[in-house]
């Protein structure tokens, strides 16, 4: 399971706001609501919440979900040890212990029966029992749990249940407009707004080739990566053939493609 715990930073990453989310989440904060986010791979939805939880100065456990990920990775288990068994709390549950942030990426991976030991959690309960010690956590006033999804990869066998989702206030990203999506290459990478220009440019004309050439489009993220290969030295055309072109097909001719449409951009 790949878990990660952030603990409290005073420094906020970079985030550029492109609505009302930072307001919407202080008050689900405020008023213990857990939130859940979906959007499109690599729109921002894990920056967000680790600029949250560093604004409100808060530990962050990340889980990123997936098919094997089970009750017992998020709340914990008990381990044999020199030669006694002992104890050992899941990400799920140090959050509730600390009163942190519990952020479950791409929620809708993980199993159902895994997901369902968030519902007394996620309403007006806000505990969080533990068969195997016998505990009832009761989640503290600081403790929040954050979920995202990916609602492109949603099908009928993956999806949030309605018993689930309706547990959760939501906020609904996507990617950002073309000048927002410039000044966070500047802000990110550091480079200058002419490339900042060709690089969105690139985003846009490969995000018109999805369900068509491409099952998944060129995200943020990638676009950030590309900018900062290209700030480190890289040449453009290399550095977006490694971070956008081969990262979204395997297809030769489809890459060539894309590498053309890369190639007039920069006038090569």
């Amino acid at each position: 399971m790949d878990t990660k715990a952030q603990h409290v930073v005073h420094d906020l990453p970079f985030y550029d706001a492109s609505s009302n989310e930072i307001e919407v989440f202080e008050h689900a904060y405020k008023n213990r609501l857990p939130l859940l986010i979906k959007g499109p791979t690599g729109c921002g939805k894990t920056r967000f919440v680790s600029h949250m939880a560093a604004r409100l100065n808060l530990p962050l456990y990340t889980v990123a979900c997936h098919d094997d990920l089970t009750a017992a990775d998020l709340v914990g288990r008990h381990l044999i040890g020199d030669g006694a068994t002992y104890w050992s709390d899941g990400p799920l549950t140090r959050a509730v212990r600390e009163g942190g942030i519990c952020y479950l990426d791409e929620v809708v991976e993980a199993r159902k029966d895994t997901t369902v030991v968030l519902h007394p959690l996620a309403d007006d309960r806000r505990v969080l029992p533990i068969d195997r010690t016998g505990e009832l956590i009761e989640a503290p006033p600081s403790f929040m749990l954050v979920v995202s999804y990916n609602p492109g990869y949603q099908n009928l066998m993956k999806g949030l249940k309605p018993s689930t989702r309706q547990r959760f206030v939501a906020l609904r990203f996507d990617f950002p407009s073309a000048a927002r999506e410039e000044a966070i290459l500047i802000g990110e990478a550091g480079i200058d707004a002419d490339l900042a220009r060709r690089l969105v440019s690139i985003g846009k004309a490969l995000r018109a080739l999805k369900d068509r050439d491409l099952e998944e489009v060129a995200s943020t993220r990638l676009l950030v990566y590309a900018a900062t290969l290209i700030k480190s030295g890289l040449d453009p055309v290399e550095a977006c053939r490694g971070a956008l072109v081969e990262s979204l097909t395997d297809d030769i001719e489809t890459a060539e493609a894309l590498l053309e449409i890369v190639s007039a951009t920069f006038g090569r």
